[in-house]
């Protein structure tokens, strides 16, 4: 399954946006990870990983309300865990906890963006409006846009 064709299906969504969930559950983690393991963070960083968890957290639920609205049905997560980790390579360690996050944002807005242009290539109709899962994929989209530019700032300054 790719994101790089169009969506032909409930079924193929679902199982696009329970990627999306994983990968917000990957950036949740990971930023409470570092906050938690990292003893030599101040306190700006301390405060963009919360935000990053807590924004992940809502965009995870947010993605579960669309698909619980789908006429599919869902896989197991681990399933999706391992097409995630196959495909945005979600285990792997980088170098400090700031490009990790940067990492994480640029890898969660490019599935979104590459989500919603695979819809808006698609001539399905699907059981959840349109216009209200573009608009809530777009929503989530630019949400991640600012948090990796906020990251980029951030390391920006320090350099």
């Amino acid at each position: 399954m790719s994101v790089q064709s169009p969506v032909s299906s409930d079924h193929q969504l679902a199982r696009l946006l329970q990627i999306g969930v994983v990968l917000e559950e990957v950036v949740e983690a990971r930023a409470e990870k570092h906050a938690d393991e990292a003893d030599d963070l101040d306190d700006e960083i301390h405060e963009l990983l919360a935000e990053a968890a807590d924004e992940s957290a809502k965009h995870r639920e947010r993605i579960e309300a669309l698909v619980d609205k789908l006429d599919a049905e869902t896989i197991p997560f681990d399933q999706i865990q391992m097409l995630v980790e196959q495909q945005y390579e979600s285990d792997q360690d980088f170098d400090g906890v700031l490009y990790d996050q940067l990492c994480n944002e640029e890898t969660a807005y490019k599935f979104y963006d590459d989500l919603i242009d695979s819809i808006n290539t698609s001539d399905a109709e699907f059981s959840v409006d349109r216009t209200v899962l573009l608009e809530e994929l777009t929503a989530i989209r630019e949400e991640e846009e600012e948090g990796v530019e906020e990251v980029t700032t951030l390391m920006e300054s320090r350099t």
